[in-house]
């Protein structure tokens, strides 16, 4: 049996059927889409979701992700996926990198032939330029300045 029985309003249905006819949607959200009006037991009984992947050409995991995005949440997040969460501040400001450029032109520390990107990042926390730095957004830094 299945979990979530999906069940669209008259209202959901006509708009997933726009969505569909116009074509003039994200891949995502037309495939998406047709899942959910294949899987509307409102009108009788839905598809199963074995037939609904064939039909669709995606995976039976998509129809299954697809049918909880709606049921547990919304319309809308079963269209076009939730939102992510904003990432953290930015480290790299225009002062930090400064010095980090100034500090990769300098002479590396006694005992190094060059600097490396560990010796960079601790470079930067010992000047107290930023409280800490991972060696991935210096290398990121470096290669962008080229």
């Amino acid at each position: 049996m299945k979990k979530y029985i999906v069940k669209l309003t008259p209202e959901e249905r006509a708009n997933l059927e726009k969505i569909v006819k116009t074509g003039k949607s994200q891949a995502k959200k037309l495939t998406h889409a047709r899942i959910l009006l294949k899987a509307d037991a409102s009108e009788g009984k839905g598809w199963t979701d074995q037939d609904i992947a064939k039909a669709v050409d995606v995976s039976v995991c998509t129809v299954e992700r697809t049918r909880q995005a709606f049921v547990e949440e919304s319309l809308e997040i079963a269209l076009n996926g939730a939102k992510r969460a904003p990432r953290g501040p930015v480290k790299m400001t225009g002062t930090v990198e400064a010095h980090l450029i100034a500090l990769a032109c300098s002479t590396p520390p006694e005992g190094y032939s060059y600097w490396t990107l560990k010796l960079l990042a601790n470079g930067l926390v010992q000047a107290e330029v930023i409280d800490s730095i991972s060696t991935e957004t210096i290398r990121q830094t470096l290669k962008k300045m080229n």
